[in-house]
C-alpha cells in the first residue's frame, strides 16, 4: 500500500525564483534520470523498489552511474543483503558492494559514500544501519501467522476439532497406537463423515470447541492493528479497523499523508537533492495533487474561493482545461480596493470622515449675449459719428 501510493506520484524538478517560489522546470542534467532512472525500470517501478527496500530492510541503497561529465545518468536500487557500510579510521564512509549484475557489478567493489544514496530510518544501534518496522511488530506478525496456520489445519480437518476414542477396559500402548493410526487414516481430514464401525465397546466422543472461545477474530484483528501502527498506516485502509464516520476524501488522504507518507516522501526528496547535486536553487518535489485529490464539489468550491489569489488559467489547469485569452491576471470584484489605495486613505487626517462636498461650478458664459452687446455698441458709435458730421 505505502510503496504503491508513493510510486504513483510524479517527481518534479523545481527551481526557486527571485520571489522564493518553487516552479517546475526542465534541465538536461537532471530531468532525464528522474524520468527514466535506469534501463530496466520505469519511474514507478524504481520508486516502488526503493520504498519496499526501506520498509522491509530499513535501508535503501541506490548506486549512481555517471557519464563523462560526472553527471548522474542512471540510478540502481541495490539488494540490501549485498551491501555493507564501512567506516575508515579517519571517519570516512565507504560501501562494500557484492556482485549485482543488474546494477552492472560483476565483482566485489568498495565505493565512497558519494557514489551511494543511502536512505535509512530507525537507526537504533548504528547511524549507518537502519531497522525495518518488522523489528517492532515481529511478535504480533508471528502470532497472526500461527493463528492462520492453525485455522488452515482446523478447516482441513473438516472444520471440526479432534476427539477421544475410548475403550471399556485397559488396552496396551501398541493397541492404542494402532487404533489411533487407523482412525486418523480412515475417519479424519478428507475422510471425515464416513461411517465407522466400532466393536469391543469402543466409543468416540468429539471435542467441542468454538472459534469464539479462543477469540480468533479478535486476535487476528489485534495483530493486524499492531502491524499497521508500526508502519503508521490507518488500520481502516487495510480493512481491519473501523472507517471514520465523516465522509471527506480530502481529510482522510491528508491524514494518511501527514501520518504515514510525508516522512518517507521528504526523505526521498532530500536524498535525491543531495545525491544528484542539484544545488540550492534546484530540487526535487513529488506532485501531491493525485494523492490529496478532492471530490468534484469541494474542488469547485475551493477554486471559487481562490479568485483573486489564482488566475483563471491557473484554476483551469487544476481541472485539466486549456488556458484562455485574458486569463493570466487575478480577478476581483469592483468594490474591492488594493492595499495601496487603502494606505493612501489611512494617511488622511480623518480616514473615516466624510469627504467635503465639491464647490459648485460657475455657470457657463453666455457667448451670444456678449456678441449682441458688441453689435449694439458698434451701432451707437456709428450714430455718434454721423451726428458730428
Amino acid at each position: 500500500l505505502i510503496a504503491s501510493d508513493i510510486a504513483k506520484l510524479r517527481v518534479k524538478l523545481v527551481q526557486q525564483d527571485s520571489d522564493g517560489i518553487w516552479n517546475e522546470v526542465k534541465n538536461p542534467a537532471y530531468s532525464p534520470v528522474l524520468r527514466k532512472p535506469n534501463r530496466f525500470q520505469t519511474r514507478i517501478q524504481f520508486f516502488e523498489n526503493w520504498v519496499l527496500s526501506k520498509l522491509q530492510r530499513g535501508n535503501a541503497y541506490i548506486l549512481k552511474e555517471r557519464d563523462g561529465r560526472g553527471v548522474v545518468v542512471r540510478l540502481y536500487v541495490l539488494d540490501p543483503t549485498l551491501v555493507v557500510p564501512l567506516v575508515a579510521d579517519d571517519g570516512a564512509v565507504y560501501y562494500e558492494l557484492l556482485v549485482d549484475r543488474l546494477a552492472g557489478l560483476t565483482e566485489r567493489v568498495i565505493v565512497p559514500a558519494r557514489e551511494i544514496i543511502h536512505d535509512r530510518f530507525n537507526c537504533f544501534f548504528h547511524p549507518l544501519v537502519g531497522l525495518s518496522p518488522i523489528f517492532a511488530n515481529g511478535l504480533s506478525a508471528m502470532q497472526g501467522l500461527a493463528i492462520q496456520d492453525n485455522s488452515a489445519l482446523f478447516f482441513a480437518n473438516g472444520s471440526q476439532p479432534g476427539g477421544v476414542l475410548s475403550a471399556p477396559g485397559a488396552i496396551s500402548s501398541d493397541t492404542a497406537e494402532r487404533l489411533k493410526a487407523h482412525w486418523d487414516a480412515n475417519y479424519s481430514g478428507k475422510n471425515r463423515g464416513k461411517v465407522a464401525v466400532l466393536g469391543d465397546g469402543l466409543k468416540f466422543e468429539a471435542m467441542a470447541a468454538k472459534a469464539t472461545d479462543s477469540q480468533m477474530i479478535e486476535q487476528l484483528k489485534w495483530s493486524a492493528e499492531v502491524v499497521c501502527s508500526t508502519y503508521h498506516v490507518p488500520s481502516y485502509m487495510v480493512g481491519v479497523g473501523q472507517a471514520p464516520s465523516y465522509n471527506n476524501i480530502e481529510a482522510l488522504n491528508a491524514q494518511y499523508y501527514t501520518q504515514c507518507l510525508q516522512i518517507l516522501l521528504e526523505s526521498i526528496e532530500l536524498c535525491l537533492d543531495e545525491g544528484l547535486g542539484t544545488g540550492e536553487t534546484l530540487g526535487t518535489e513529488f506532485d501531491l495533487d493525485q494523492l490529496l485529490k478532492m471530490d468534484s464539489a469541494t474542488m469547485m468550491e475551493v477554486l471559487d474561493k481562490s479568485s483573486g489569489k489564482m488566475t483563471p488559467n491557473e484554476q483551469r489547469k487544476k481541472i485539466g482545461l486549456k488556458p484562455v485569452k485574458g486569463g493570466n491576471s487575478p480577478m476581483l470584484q469592483q468594490q474591492n480596493y488594493s492595499l495601496e489605495a487603502l494606505a493612501k486613505r489611512d494617511e488622511q487626517a480623518n480616514p473615516f470622515g466624510t469627504a467635503p462636498a465639491p464647490a459648485p461650478e460657475a455657470p457657463p458664459a453666455n457667448d451670444n449675449a456678449d456678441a449682441e452687446a458688441e453689435v449694439q455698441a458698434s451701432k451707437a458709435i456709428i450714430e455718434m459719428m454721423k451726428g458730428l458730421a
